[in-house]
């Protein structure tokens, strides 16, 4: 024959449970929050209200990692390079100035995605990218994109983690 407890013993047990119970909850959903609040930050940040803004912030800190928006090479006139190497070298300049601004380097990218219009430029781009490295490269991604915008050869996307 199976005995239940009295009612009077269970209702003491969850009377006395309860409390931790409401506790852990709250502190796991204060975590939570904090969590949340802490680790997104902007490198660049445009606004949703701002019309006149592209529609996409530099990069998104995330935790310990920063993601990249897509980068292309232009020249300060916002005209493309006549050489696949002059773009190359000024699309990874400006990858460069994004992760020092974030205080990060070249070698703290993880993984790199590399569109490019024309995969006949694959040996330019990779002559000029092997130079911004000291360390092991990231995983990396050259993708035949076709037409890019501006007429660029080269947008270079990434995903850079705070050592």
């Amino acid at each position: 024959m199976l005995m239940t407890p009295p009612r009077s013993l269970l209702m003491s047990r969850c009377l006395l449970l309860a409390p931790c119970l409401l506790a852990i909850a709250a502190l796991t959903w204060d975590a939570g929050e904090l969590t949340a609040q802490e680790v997104r930050s902007y490198v660049n940040p445009r606004m949703a209200s701002d019309t006149t803004a592209m529609p996409f912030s530099g990069a998104v800190w995330v935790g310990n990692t920063l993601y990249l928006s897509g980068m292309l090479g232009r020249r300060p006139d916002r005209t493309i390079p006549d050489t696949a190497e002059e773009e190359a070298r000024l699309v990874l300049n400006n990858v460069r100035a994004l992760l020092e601004q974030a205080g990060l380097t070249m070698d703290d990218l993880v993984s790199v995605q590399v569109f490019c219009s024309d995969v006949s430029h694959f040996d330019a781009f990779n002559r000029v990218y092997r130079t911004y490295f000291t360390r092991e490269f990231p995983a990396r991604a050259f993708v035949g994109s076709g037409t890019l915008l501006f007429g660029a050869r080269f947008e270079v996307q990434g995903i850079a983690a705070r050592r």
